[in-house]
């Protein structure tokens, strides 16, 4: 559906995407970075106001201040309005940690800038064992609020601490201290809740292609919601303890790799009008079938149960799939066709509510060259 939230049926479209890509890629003996921008141009075959321009910027950053001192740091900008432009779409893998941003909930035709950066210093002050210490931010900003009547802006800073262990060759653990500001603004007012969690992370890598995550602990929650004519004149505010969780499974094989993920924890509410319980989960699956052959399936599905009800938002769950196949013809052009299937349960969001189900089917065409600037 290409109209949005309006009376009578969804109105199908075809759309046309021209997405030219640069990077540049440098590295030396201390320092490495790229730096990535990607515009894009889509133009619509019966609903010509939709035609849009897109953006989208990245860059990646380390620097090894010295032999056990280590920088790192990323920020990445996406302005769109499509969401098949849209890399992440669904659940997010778990990396062994909760220091991710909640953007699981997608309104495929709205006007959206999204900026989530991060930057991270590591010590390794003995052979087996490292500190290091983190900090991360995003925005979620919708332009036109009519579009997406039900969603709010959204913004989350956070922090943490780590210590890690080599216990031995294929097992690290370690703890984590983390952090959280969760923030989001309704019409009226501010919905704001912080967190604190203390985690226990383990990992092990049975064989070089297989590893295992796991983290675990208590998290604390304090929010703070808005006052509005329903509620009364102090802010209402609600303080609970939860348990954080999550596991991650990697395998890499000769032909074929598989990843499944899940998290259990407090996070920023994608868009919806306070911070989350955040169930999440993830699965991919990739075959190489033929030498100039590949394909892929993945899914996701991600439950957001609101902190507190009081303010009348809407929980629910986004659900969401995706199968492709990929050729690759001569050394540089590669050929893609891809189905998605994206289901949204949020009775509060008339823009999901109104149509929960969108289909994309997609054809892409791309050649990429590499070439050295020097040394």
């Amino acid at each position: 559906n290409v109209i949005g939230p309006v009376d009578g049926h969804p109105v199908s479209d075809i759309s046309y995407s021209v997405a030219p890509n640069l990077a540049l890629d440098e590295s030396t003996s201390r320092l490495h970075y790229v730096l990535t921008y990607a515009p894009g141009f889509t133009f619509y075959q019966r609903v010509s106001a939709r035609n849009e321009a897109d953006q989208n910027a990245t860059i990646e950053f380390q620097a090894r201040l010295s032999p056990h001192v280590t920088l790192m740091a990323r920020d990445s900008f996406l302005k769109s309005s499509n969401a098949l432009n849209q890399t992440d779409l669904g659940a997010e893998a778990v990396s062994g940690a909760t220091q991710t941003a909640n953007f699981s909930i997608i309104a495929p035709l709205a006007d959206l800038l999204r900026n989530f950066g991060t930057v991270g210093l590591s010590y390794q002050f003995s052979r087996n064992e490292m500190i290091g210490a983190a900090g991360m931010f995003s925005n979620l900003h919708y332009p036109n609020p009519a579009e997406v009547t039900g969603l709010y802006d959204t913004a989350t800073q956070a922090g943490t601490a780590f210590y890690s262990r080599h216990i031995s060759r294929k097992q690290y653990a370690g703890v984590i201290y983390q952090y959280q500001r969760l923030v989001s603004y309704p019409t009226a007012g501010m919905d704001e809740t912080q967190t604190q969690a203390a985690l226990f992370f383990y990992s092990v890598y049975p064989t070089a292609r297989f590893s295992l995550s796991f983290f675990g602990g208590p998290q604390y929650g304090d929010t703070v919601q808005p006052r509005t004519s329903m509620l009364p004149s102090t802010s209402p505010e609600l303080r609970q303890w939860v348990p954080a969780a999550g596991a991650s499974l990697g395998w890499q094989g000769r032909s074929n790799s598989l990843a499944l993920s899940y998290a259990h924890i407090i996070s920023s509410g994608s868009g919806l009008i306070g911070a989350v319980h955040m169930d999440s989960g993830m699965v991919s699956l990739g075959q190489q079938i033929t030498k100039t052959l590949s394909g892929a399936v993945a899914g996701g599905y991600t439950q957001n149960e609101l902190l507190s009800d009081l303010s009348g938002g809407s929980s629910g769950h986004s659900l969401s799939g995706t199968a492709s196949l990929r050729r690759m013809i001569g050394g540089h052009v590669w050929v893609q066709g891809a189905y998605t299937r994206l289901h949204q349960s949020y009775s509060n969001v008339p823009l999901l509510s109104t149509f929960p189900d969108t289909n994309r089917e997609s054809i892409s065409i791309s050649y990429q060259f590499l070439r050295a600037l020097g040394r």
